[in-house]
């Protein structure tokens, strides 16, 4: 049986754009699951479908929408009657995969019109924002001799200008079009929070993935997080329900940092015969600077409500 929602902070009706994503669709079936009515806002609606998935109970209580990010109207058609949105981007099917100079442009477009429009929806109470990591860990080297020893949470933004030299264009779009929102959400009252993710692990992650460019520096600055499917899902639920988030959160449940984790990355991506030397006798330990201590604690205060499972098998804790 599904829990009890917490009527006195949440209505039961939201949005998830796009649902068509392999964290929009999972985040669909999962509130489903947990008793709630979904918008399902894909920007192709012919692959955007749930059907496959759900039993007829299920069906009763999604309703699917074509999604423009670039045509406000579409958007406020998604959100009517929604109490709640969760929001991603991913770039549009027409254009390409990779990640250019032009990308962040685009994204701060979606991102301007979708916290527009729920800032002009009366019924929307809250917006969880997918963000990146990426727009957190760049540029601190440039801007603190004690980069060394600093630990990045949320606090922490990349730095445009750094991520504008290296063309870390994943990181300058992310970056950007989060500020945009954080800038809209507060000039128009909208409740919002973000959840930061790290490099998202899955069977489609290819070396290709455009949060991968800089990979080498993430590992040596400690900084190189990835994220699982579940506890992704986990954390955007849990901070949709608790009445009290607020801000940022960075999110993530595994750090590489030693050898034996970035080879098998390596392996994930791009299969390799063996192992080069220099990687099998490099025993270091790279020193972990980045935290995600304030998740971590909103996760375990939600442990009761998530289907009786427990969320600390899932979290990896930082020091």
């Amino acid at each position: 049986m599904a829990p009890a929602l917490n009527f006195n902070s949440i209505s039961n009706t939201v949005c998830v754009m796009d649902a068509s994503t392999r964290l929009g669709s999972s985040l669909v079936k999962r509130l489903l699951t947990n008793g709630y009515t979904v918008h399902a806002a894909t920007q192709n609606i012919h692959n955007g479908g749930h059907g496959e998935f759900l039993d007829a109970c299920d069906m009763k209580r999604i309703k699917n929408f074509h999604l423009d990010p670039f045509d406000y109207h579409s958007i406020v058609d998604a959100l009517k009657g929604c109490s709640g949105l969760f929001y991603s981007f991913e770039p549009p099917k027409d254009q390409s995969c990779t990640y250019d100079e032009y990308i962040g442009e685009v994204e701060v477009r979606a991102a301007h019109n979708v916290l527009e429009a729920c800032a002009q929806t009366d019924t929307i109470e809250k917006v969880v924002f997918t963000s990146s990591a990426t727009a957190i860990i760049w540029g601190h080297h440039e801007n603190d001799q004690n980069s060394a020893s600093m630990l990045l949470d949320e606090r922490h933004w990349s730095d445009i200008n750094v991520c504008r030299k290296f063309k870390l264009w994943h990181a300058l779009s992310k970056t950007l079009a989060e500020k945009t929102a954080w800038a809209l959400a507060m000039d128009r009252g909208v409740n919002m929070v973000s959840v930061n993710a790290g490099l998202l692990m899955g069977p489609d992650l290819t070396i290709k993935n455009p949060y991968l460019k800089g990979a080498a520096e993430m590992y040596e600055d400690g900084v190189f997080v990835t994220v699982d499917l579940d506890f992704l899902v986990e954390a955007h639920i849990c901070v949709y329900e608790q009445i009290s988030t607020y801000g940022r959160y960075l999110c993530f449940n595994h750090i590489i940092n030693q050898t034996e984790d970035a080879v098998k990355l390596a392996n994930i991506l791009s299969p390799l015969p063996s192992s080069p030397q220099s990687m099998e006798s490099d025993t270091r330990i790279i020193q972990e600077r980045i935290s995600n201590k304030k998740l971590n604690k909103l996760m375990v205060e939600c442990q009761p409500q998530i289907n009786g499972k427990s969320r600390g098998m899932l979290m990896k804790v930082s020091t």
